[in-house]
This record gives structure tokens, sequence and C-alpha cells, in this order.
């Protein structure tokens, strides 16, 4: 966030600059002309360069009269931030804006959809939905009908949540409904989804997961709606004495997030120090009508008065800004005070009023209260009439015993801005410039009063029309009315689009899903208030639910800060230190180091002079045997090896990553084999495929081969690795889809492979579980965006030299059985080595016709 440097924050001690300040210049610099010696030349260029110099003296007053701080015109349009080069004005997330603009051209849908895609869609694009709970409140008010809305545009949508909660039959009549623990996150197959929203702090548990292979090409949205942890990061008295770990690691998290979306612009300035540029701001949340509405119901407002001490018959004006500047002083609206004020307070003082202003603006610091009350003073305030309370003050405290909300900033927002929102549901008349981003939404004299944005002056009208002799006029208690019931579902229609928008921004729609409706079929306007709207649910979860999320909440930042290596004081409850090695520290770690790498070059000469017997060869293989035990790695190889012996077959399931670790078998039947490198689970015999097929290390043909590239690798000098008469392969996916052998399956596939030898038999366990209508190559061709068919019939051509008359395509059977998928399979080992030969020289060839084609083959093997 720009800084309003020590210059402009001691400008408004300074006389104003007038309107005549331009003419003042001029007439000075041609008292100076005048004062010229005689003879001095004066050529065209320097009169030229003396012209420019007074242009730009009298631009720069001109500037500095349209700053907030000056007089006259400030601010008059609304467009534009102020220039100064150290001045506040400028939004500190000008990444999101881009972001903004970016998820507004073309959708991915519609690309997706103009691909002329002659083929059905065979699969529902498929959303996760993660949720911390399911209670009756704004968070799953707005999810709720978010889910609802992508349901009827197509999406199928699963809600996971942590916790259950009353709510939970609002969900299930939207969507389908897990809670989940965190212990059993690791057993959700993330891959089934097409995206996965996050809606809460605890999602990070999630992310951690999703930053992990096979699930890091996820898209993943996070949407944030608490300030828990923005608060938490704002407490660290300055960045360097804040602890790098547990910033660094929240920072990850969110960097590793498609985007991370913002209800209002307030929250993306206190998590700023996360900010890695895929923040994004989309209003329009119903928190600000839900609290209210809460608020209302559990608090007086004659009791709130008392307590603040304004008196009955007093008129209480509270002026709120713009949350892009928290800490600043309330520069953005001084002019629309300084044009305004006087005529209120001339106004009051005829009709006998008593009027008090409220100023809700930065923080509760006595430099700021101090700097605050002189630029009060400086307006023109009595020092009676003026009080301040800093933005982390309760607004809804404020906002029950106010009658006129005045909103005095003239600068464009990204949204409607969010205060006003919430004095409009707490049905209280608003006074507002008619800024575009307002007067989108509201109506003049019907909803609010508005006055010109490019005369501020005109604010004093828009107090006439709502103070009467006696009070507020009864037009403005009707207006106050219809800006209410206006406001309940205001930016409904406008926030649910835009989720939609940046989901089709962000998803990958592959070339077997049914495609969606567009963002434009869109048929909520409303919030879904009917299930949630009783008296009795919104009393119910108005204090119960808040103290459990703020535990919650509390829990998982008291739990990152102890990973994070915090030690808390045990004498006292608000003292904490941080366990982090000191430099002093670092130097004895090094002289360790030092010394241990020095004394084992000693013993290493010292071994190599002294004279040794010579081994036979057995002693040698002996020897080298016993080092090999002794690695962890090989003795669980050899471990793996003596338990296979015996049996007739071996299953190696196909992974990568860490996050495919909880899907994969133990025991003697299954072996790991892994398609990242180095990536192997601890403690197992698991295979690595990268090492013994160096060609997949490169990122190219590994992608291109898929989990094939497991199976060749396994082939590649296989007596190496595999001895048994029988061979299978299984995706680590079967088991995240709950399509894996059974244990009785498993004992029963080892009793058929014990018997007698079936030659070129194989036996498949999970079945294509989509529309088995459509023939053989017409599904293939859905799988690969329409390519297989060609692909395959060129690539067999190539392969076996067939001429251009002949047909290539062999006929598959089309009897109303299944297709084996997930490479779920036992076949003989003979038969294995067969079927690798046929598709290596398959793959030759269909490589082939992909490097002389100016398009990449779009028809893997893995698909």
């Amino acid at each position: 966030m720009w800084r309003r440097g020590a210059h402009s924050d001691a400008a408004h001690h300074l006389p104003a600059a007038g309107a005549g300040g331009s003419t003042s210049a001029a007439a000075a610099a041609g008292a100076v002309r005048r004062r010229r010696r005689p003879g001095l030349s004066c050529r065209p260029s320097h009169l030229f360069f003396a012209l420019l110099v007074a242009l730009f003296t009298a631009s720069l007053l001109v500037v500095w009269q349209l700053l907030p701080i000056g007089d006259g015109n400030a601010a008059a349009d609304g467009e534009g931030a102020p220039p100064p080069p150290d001045g506040g004005g400028a939004m500190r997330f000008s990444a999101s804006r881009m972001v903004l603009r970016a998820f507004d051209t073309e959708s991915r849908l519609e690309a997706a959809r103009s691909a002329r895609r002659w083929w059905p869609g065979l699969e529902p694009v498929r959303l996760a939905l993660v949720v911390g709970t399911m209670n009756i409140d704004a968070e799953s008010l707005m999810l709720t009908t978010l889910a609802k809305s992508l349901g009827g545009l197509g999406y199928e949508v699963e809600v996971l949540a942590f916790t259950d909660g009353k709510a939970h039959n609002i969900w299930k009549t939207i969507c389908h409904v897990n809670v989940v623990s965190f212990e059993k996150l690791k057993y959700v197959d993330w891959s089934k989804y097409n995206a996965v929203l996050v809606s809460s702090l605890e999602g990070k548990r999630v992310v951690s997961i999703l930053m992990q292979e096979p699930f890091r090409l996820l898209p993943v949205v996070w949407l944030i709606h608490d300030d828990a942890l923005g608060q938490h990061l704002r407490n660290y008295p300055e960045p360097h004495l804040s602890v790098p770990n547990h910033i660094e690691d929240w920072r990850a998290h969110f960097n590793a997030c498609t985007d991370v979306v913002f209800p209002d612009s307030h929250l993306p300035l206190l998590y700023s120090p996360l900010d890695t540029g895929n923040f994004l701001v989309i209003p329009g949340s119903p928190v600000d009508i839900w609290a209210a509405k809460r608020y209302g119901l559990s608090h007086s407002q004659g009791t709130i008065r008392n307590q603040h001490g304004i008196k009955e018959e007093d008129i209480v004006v509270l002026v709120v800004g713009s949350y892009l500047f928290f800490d600043e002083l309330p520069w953005d609206y001084v002019t629309v005070l300084r044009t305004s004020a006087p005529h209120v307070m001339d106004m009051a003082r005829t009709k006998k009023l008593g009027v008090q202003f409220i100023f809700f603006c930065g923080n509760g610091s006595d430099t700021y209260n101090s700097a605050f009350q002189e630029l009060a003073s400086h307006i023109g305030f009595p020092d009676d009439s003026v009080k301040h309370f800093p933005m982390t003050h309760d607004i809804g405290n404020l906002l029950m015993f106010v009658d006129i909300v005045l909103y005095g900033s003239l600068r464009q927002e990204p949204g409607f801005p969010p205060l006003l929102l919430r004095s409009m549901s707490s049905e209280i008349p608003i006074i507002a410039p008619n800024l575009t981003v307002i007067t989108k939404y509201v109506t003049d004299g019907i909803h609010a009063f508005l006055f010109n944005s490019g005369d501020p002056s005109t604010a004093a009208s828009a107090f006439m029309r709502i103070l009467g002799e006696k009070g507020l006029l009864d037009t403005a208690y009707s207006v106050a009315l219809e800006g209410k019931l206006l406001s309940k579902n205001m930016l409904a229609y406008d926030c649910i689009v835009a989720h939609v928008k940046l989901l089709e921004s962000v998803l990958h729609y592959p070339s077997d899903a049914r495609l969606p409706l567009s963002f434009s079929q869109v048929k909520e306007r409303t919030w879904l208030w009917d299930p949630f709207e009783s008296k009795a649910a919104l009393g119910n979860s108005s204090s119960e639910d808040e103290r459990h999320i703020h535990t919650r909440i509390a829990g998982i930042l008291l739990g990152e800060s102890a990973q994070s290596n915090w030690t808390i004081d045990s004498d006292s409850n608000d003292t904490s230190s941080y366990d982090y090695p000191t430099q002093s520290d670092w130097d004895d770690l090094s002289e360790v180091e030092i010394f241990e790498d020095i004394e084992m070059r000693e013993m290493e000469e010292i071994d190599e002079r002294v004279e040794k017997p010579l081994l036979t060869w057995d002693e040698v293989y002996r020897n080298a045997r016993k080092s090999e035990r002794m690695k962890p790695e090989g003795n669980e190889r050899d471990e793996g090896e003596l338990e296979r012996t015996g049996q007739p077959v071996c299953i190696y399931e196909i992974y990568r990553g860490e996050g495919a670790w909880p899907f994969l078998h133990h025991g003697s039947l299954y072996r790991g084999i892994t398609l990242s490198k180095g990536a192997r689970r601890p403690r197992s015999d698991d295979v690595d495929a990268v090492m013994r097929l160096s060609v997949l290390d490169d990122t190219y043909y590994r992608d291109l081969l898929c989990e094939f590239g497991a199976m060749f690798a396994i082939a590649n000098r296989i007596d190496t690795v595999h001895k048994l008469p029988w061979i299978g392969f299984q995706s680590w996916r079967a088991a995240g889809r709950k399509v894996s052998l059974s244990e009785s399956a498993e004992e029963t596939l080892e009793k058929t492979m014990a018997g007698e030898n079936h030659e070129d038999v194989i036996y498949y366990w999970v079945p294509m579980d989509t529309d088995q209508t459509s023939n053989f190559w017409s599904t293939c061709d859905c799988l690969n965006a329409g390519h297989c068919r060609t692909l395959f019939e060129d690539a067999f051509r190539n392969m076996y030299g067939l001429p251009e008359g002949v047909a290539a395509l062999p006929p598959m059977p089309n009897d109303g059985d299944y297709w084996s998928t997930l490479h779920s399979w036992v076949m003989p080992t003979p038969s294995f080595l067969k079927f690798i030969m046929f598709t290596r020289m398959f793959v030759d060839s269909l490589h082939s016709l992909n490097g002389n084609n100016t398009e990449p083959a779009s028809c893997l093997l893995g698909a």
C-alpha cells in the first residue's frame, strides 16, 4: 500500500491553495522578468523555455489543488488516484486487478464449446467444495446459493465438510454431502474432481495435499471469508520480527492456489504479507446483511445510545469511507465535509437540533487520534460534536444508534462499498456520491440520497432532504426502508455470476466432459433466504456457532505456530518467543561439521596406509551383500523378494508422487512403481520407473506414455525385477475410487494363478463405468478429443505398411460387455512381454506421426 510521505502528512498545516494560485505564479514570473538587467539578451528559445516552466508550475498548482487535502474541486474526477509519488491512493493488490481483467475475457468453457465437439460428453464436470462447518451462517447461505446455481448449469458439486451442522439438511437438498475428518482427507481421491473450491482456513490441510503429485495441476480456488489470520499477521509489530517459517508456510499455500478470493477490498490488505499475485476480490457476499439481521435481534438501540452518551433527540451522522486506506487519515472525504459540514451545522441550529458527527476510520493509536483531532478542528467542527472510532471497532454497534450515514469517499472502488451495504441493510438513510459503482444499483430519492461527486457541496442539499424540524423527515424513513429491502439481494446475481465466470476461466474441460451451461444462464437472482431466515435459526446460530468458529480458527493458528517452533512462556498468557537458532548456534554447528569432516578424512587416509590381506571372491561377495543389506532400501527390497517367493503373481501399482501413497496396498501381492524420480515410499521395495528407464526422465515422454511408462520400465530387463510366472498392473486410482480387489477376490485370483497355465488369458476387474451403448472407437474418440480413431488408423497403417485402400483400423467387439480401465489386469509374464513388444512398435509409429505433424497428437496412451 502506498504510504504518504512526511511532507504530505504535514501539508494540512499550510494555507490551502486558492483558485488564483496559478495567476499569482504567473504574476511573480512576470515581475522577475521585469527586474532583469538592461541589455540582457532574450532569445526566442529562452522565452519558450520560460513559458514551459510557467506552464509546468501552474499545472503543479492545479494538481495540488485537486488533492483531497486542498480546497476547491478536490477529487472531482473520481476515476483516478492522487499522483504524489509518496502519497496514498493506489491499491496495494494491483496484480489482483489484472486477474479481474483476465477472467473477464473469453472463458475456457466457450473455447471448449467452440472446438467443434461432435462427440457426446460422457462425464459431468465435478467440483469439490470444502467447507469448515455446515452451520446456519452467512457463509453457508452464499455457498448453498452458489452450489445450487452451479448444479443448475450442469456441474456436479460435492461438499466435503469437516464438521457437521444445522445446515446439513439444506445442503443435502442441493448436492451430495460428505463429512470427513482431518485424518481421512488423505484418502480422498481428488483426481476425480475437475476443480476444488476451499472455503475455510481449515482448508489449508486440503491445499497441503493438493500441493503434492499427482494433484498439483488441479485448479484450486480458496475463498477467504474470515479476517482471523489477517489480524494475526497484522499483530506482528515489524516484518523482521515475524515468524518466517509461519508466514512463508501460509504464503506457499496461498501461492499453490489458482486464485485466492476475498468478498471485499479490506481483507486483501490484511492478508497482504501472503500476497503472491493471485488475490482476487469478488464483492457481494451476504455477510453484511446477515450481520445486520443478527445484531438487530440481540441488541437494543436505546441501550447502546445510552452507553455512548447520546441523547434521544440528537441527530447522529456516521461518516464512513473506503476500506482501501485502512490506516490513513480520512483525506478522501475531507472535501465533502469541508463544503457540507458548515451548512449542516447552520441547518441544525436553525431547526434547533443537536448534531454529532462520528468518524469510522483509521486505527486507535494515540498518534492517529491526535492527528485526527487536528484535522477535525481544521475542517471547522466544534470539539464536542466529533467522535472518532477506529476501523477495528464493531461497525454493528455504531449502526445501532446513528441516524444518518454519510459515505464521503469520492474514489471509485472495485465493487459496491461494503460499509454502504451494511448501512443500507441496517435501515438507515444514507447520503452518498453518485459514483458509477453506486448508481448501478441505487436510485436517488428511492433507495438513498445521492449528491454530485463532481460538486461535493451538493451534499448539503441531501441533508436538507433528510432533516426536519424535530428530527428526520418521513421521506428519510421510507427511503431507508426501500434501501434495506433492496440490499437484501442487491448483489446476489453479480456475486454468483462472478464466481461462475472465475470457474470458467480456470477449469480445464476434458474432452469426455458434458459441457455445462454458460454463466449467462444463471437463474438465481436472490440468496436462498427461505431455509435460513427463520427467527429460530438466526437466534440459535448467533453466539454459539460464532464462538465455535473462533475457537477452531484459533486452534488452526496456534497449531501452525507450534509447527513453526513457537514456544510460549508458561508464566505469561501474552508473552511469546521464537525458538530459532541464533548466529552463534550456526557458527557452532559449522565448527562441528568441519571437525567431523577433518576426522573422517584422517581415518580414510589411515585405512589406505594399513596393509590388508587379499580377500577371496567369496569374501568380497559376502561383504558386498552385507553392505547392501545394511542399506534400508536394499533391506526392504530383500524382504519383499522373500515374501513373494513361491507366489504366482505380483501386481504392480502405478503411482506418481506422495499424494498417492495412502491409496497403495501393502503386502506380498502388491508392489508399487513410481513415475516420479526419487518418490518411492519409505520402508518399501517400490520400483523407481525413471531409474529403470531413463527416457521417463524427459517430461515429454513421461506425459506421452503416462502409466504405460511404468510397464515399459518393468519390461526393461525384467529378470532383474520380476521372476514370477504372472504379472499384473493397477493404477493407484483404483483404490481411490473403491474398485480395487477385495480380500476374497485376491485369494481367488492367487488360487487361479497357482493352477495350470492359461496361455494368453487376461483377468481384469475394473470395468469402464461410462455409457456402454457406444462402440469402442466412439468411446475412445470421446476420451481423446475426437482424434483417437484417426491416429490409431494412421499408426497401424504406418506400422504395417498398409496401402491407402486397405482398412487399417482393427474391428472391436460390440456385444454389450464391459471394457477394462485403470490398467487393472493380470496376464502371464510371457504374454506381457509380447504385449510390450507390440506396444513398443505402436508407440514408435505414433511418435513418428507426431514428429511429422505440426500439431501434437492428442491421443495419448494414458487416456
